[in-house]
């Protein structure tokens, strides 16, 4: 007669969680066709870019749940790797028609650091020093993007990892950002998420 297995050498149950989906992106899309870019005189900020930087938040700490499950041994490397492409699948395919294709696009080029670090995460591909990384990335030109979203990355990398960045490296009077500077504040938010996530942690057959 067969020896059951037992619980140690039993195979792990799947986790159902969802961590993003095509419903939730169109319903933000939604809102930001509904909101109002313009400030109105009681407000700093729009009601339009609120929304966005929540928009923001949201991926980010969508994608990080996944990486966050990874490190509690929830999902191997390839898992949360099938799961990023998933979330990346949404999030970078296509524009919304009009005047917000611009706001979108640019919310995908900022995005951008975020799946990459996520992977170069998981492939352990990256340095450790921010400081150096922060003025490498500094010095890349315009023309340099490729090579600016890889250093960029290994900072987003870190981060995952636990350091700390990038609240200093970045300007409080950025008034036209380079791309590497939109980067760093996306890693800035992503450091916040890593932080709000130190907890995080599904069970194996629970549902979202």
């Amino acid at each position: 007669m067969a020896k059951k297995k037992s619980s140690k050498e039993a195979e792990p149950m799947k986790l159902f969680y969802i961590f993003y989906n095509q419903e939730r992106w169109n319903n933000w899309i939604q809102s930001l066709e509904n909101a109002s870019f313009e400030p109105q005189p009681d407000e700093e900020v729009s009601e339009g870019l609120q929304i966005l930087y929540s928009f923001t938040e949201d991926v980010t700490i969508s994608v990080l749940k996944i990486i966050r499950l990874y490190q509690n041994g929830r999902f191997t490397k390839d898992e949360a790797r099938e799961r990023l492409d998933e979330v990346e699948m949404i999030v970078m395919t296509g524009l919304p028609e009009g005047e917000l294709a611009e706001i979108i696009g640019s919310l995908q080029l900022t995005l951008l650091v975020l799946f990459t670090s996520c992977r170069k995460y998981l492939d352990e591909e990256y340095d450790t020093d921010i400081k150096a990384l922060v003025k490498k990335g500094k010095a890349f030109g315009e023309d340099d993007l490729e090579d600016a979203l890889d250093v960029a990355a290994q900072i987003g990398a870190s981060v995952i990892n636990g350091a700390t960045c990038c609240a200093r490296y970045i300007k409080d009077d950025l008034e036209n950002p380079t791309l590497f500077e939109e980067w760093l504040i996306e890693i800035d938010t992503m450091a916040n998420a890593v932080k709000s996530l130190s907890k995080f942690d599904e069970e194996p057959g629970e549902a979202s």
